[in-house]
C-alpha cells in the first residue's frame, strides 16, 4: 500500500505520510546527487522523478510513493541556497575535509538537509534524524550515519539557534 485511501484508519494516514515525507527527503538527495553527476537542471530531474520514480514497480520491488510538494520544496531550497548550505556544511567540517572532498552522495545530503533547515518549518531535530536515516539507507555498513549526525548538528545550531 503506497498512498493514503479513505478506509484507512487516522493512525494508518499519519504513519503513510511520515513515511512520504520520509521518501521525499530520500528522494530529494537522490535527484540532487543526479543533478551534480549528470550535469542536469532541477526541472528536468524533478519531472523524471515525480513521473518514472515515485511509486516505480521493479523486479526488486514498489519504490515508496513520495509527498511531492516536500520534494519540491527540497529541491527548490537546495537549489536557491545552495551557496549560503554549502557554506554552513563547511563549517561544520573538519579543514581537511571540505565539502568538495567528501562523497557526492553525502553532499547532496547535506544539501537536501540544509535547505530543511533553512527554509521550513520542520523542527531540527527531526530534521538530523530523518536525514541520519536517509545516510543509514544509502550507507548500511557504514559511520556515516554519525558523522551526518554531528555535521547536520552543527550545521542546524548555526541556521537555528533558538531551536537549542
Amino acid at each position: 500500500m503506497s498512498e493514503i485511501t479513505p478506509d484507512m484508519t487516522p493512525d494508518e494516514k499519519r504513519a503513510m505520510k511520515r513515511r512520504m515525507k520520509s521518501a521525499a527527503r530520500l528522494y530529494a538527495v537522490q535527484a540532487l546527487f543526479q543533478m551534480e553527476a549528470a550535469g542536469q537542471t532541477v526541472d528536468k530531474v524533478q519531472v523524471e522523478f515525480e513521473t518514472h520514480r515515485f511509486g516505480m514497480v521493479t523486479e526488486e520491488g514498489e519504490f515508496s510513493e513520495a509527498n511531492v510538494d516536500v520534494f519540491r520544496s527540497l529541491l527548490e531550497s537546495a537549489v536557491n541556497n545552495q551557496a549560503r548550505i554549502d557554506q554552513l556544511t563547511d563549517r561544520a567540517l573538519v579543514a581537511k575535509w571540505p565539502l568538495g572532498r567528501i562523497d557526492p552522495t553525502l553532499r547532496a545530503l547535506f544539501r537536501a538537509a540544509g535547505g530543511e533547515l533553512i527554509d521550513s518549518a520542520t523542527p531540527p531535530k527531526v530534521v538530523i534524524t530523518e536525514f541520519v536515516d536517509v545516510a543509514r539507507a544509502f550507507f548500511p555498513d557504514g559511520k556515516e550515519g554519525g558523522f551526518v549526525n554531528a555535521v547536520l548538528d552543527h550545521m542546524a545550531r548555526e541556521a537555528k539557534p533558538e531551536a537549542f
